[in-house]
């Protein structure tokens, strides 16, 4: 009787733990918040848009990035933020106006989406190093790249900016986390780090916890580089942002010193995600932004990489 009853607590206690780990597969699953290349190019060619999915390889990775649309007036590349990926811009890329003005990119920052899933790499000298190969191949493009980065993304977006000038010519930042400490830290931070529970967390939500951990840190390196920033800045964030402390609008007008331009709108009554909430603005910035690089472009002198 005991020897029965104890098998019956074994196949009970192994079939709960084989139920949460199906729970947490389908939980992680269903939190990676990506499209594979089928998802994507049915989403597009639903909207009657070719969408082109390519895939590199930078510092001991693969790289997906995606294009969409051939037009030589001008390039816009879309950086995600955090936890998120390439996805996370589709109604940009397939934006018939947008189109109209530039070829649309986007890319799978490292450590997500189908960049190395859970394979975080929490430098943002180095994610710049990697998304830089992107720009690179359109040096020989006289016509203006503009970089569109949301929260996580806005750093990176900037560190392309310092470390790579001749490749950038404007910078559009939403509720960009960019001075060291100005944003929210969550009690669950640390404690995600801890073995016992990391297992437990859903993959892409691991690589966020590394990047908001160092975070602090990788700003703190970019303080003395802000004056490498030759760029127009349009910098969009929520007035009620409870994640991206507001304050970090204000480091922006005393670090963005040598940008010939820094227009910085702040929206009443909106709060971290405005991407989607108030997409009609934030376009409306990028082509604000297409204006003013253009102009700049028909003045200013080729720079170096831009034949």
């Amino acid at each position: 009787m005991v020897a029965r009853f104890g098998r019956i607590i074994l196949r009970t206690v192994v079939g709960l733990l084989i139920f949460i780990v199906i729970l947490l597969l389908v939980f992680d699953r269903l939190v990676q918040f990506r499209m594979d290349d089928r998802e994507l190019t049915s989403w597009f060619h639903d909207r009657h848009l070719e969408p082109k999915i390519a895939y590199y390889h930078a510092k001991g990775r693969k790289i997906r990035y995606l294009t969409v649309g051939d037009n030589k007036q001008a390039s816009v590349l879309f950086i995600h933020g955090a936890p998120s990926s390439l996805s996370y811009w589709k109604s940009y890329l397939a934006d018939s106006v947008l189109l109209s003005r530039a070829t649309m990119y986007a890319v799978d920052r490292p450590g997500y989406g189908y960049s190395g899933l859970a394979d975080p790499m929490p430098s943002i000298a180095d994610q710049a190093a990697v998304i830089h190969l992107i720009l690179d191949s359109l040096r020989k493009a006289s016509h203006p790249v503009v970089l569109v980065g949301v929260s996580y993304g806005g750093p990176i977006a900037c560190r392309l900016a310092m470390d790579y000038p001749q490749l950038v010519d404007g910078l559009v930042l939403v509720a960009p986390p960019i001075g060291p400490g100005l944003e929210k830290i969550f009690w669950f931070t640390y404690p995600v780090e801890n073995p016992a529970v990391h297992w437990f967390v859903p993959r892409m939500l691991q690589t966020a916890n590394q990047e908001k951990i160092h975070h602090k840190e990788e700003l703190t390196k970019m303080l003395p580089l802000w004056g490498r920033i030759h760029v127009p800045v349009i910098y969009l964030q929520g007035e009620k942002d409870g994640l991206v402390d507001t304050t970090n609008a204000g480091f922006a007008r005393q670090h963005l010193k040598n940008a010939p331009f820094l227009d910085i709108r702040m929206i009443p009554g909106r709060g971290h995600l405005i991407a989607f909430a108030e997409k009609d603005r934030i376009e409306k910035a990028i082509l604000d932004l297409l204006d003013t690089t253009e102009a700049r472009k028909a003045v200013l002198p080729v720079r170096a990489g831009h034949p």
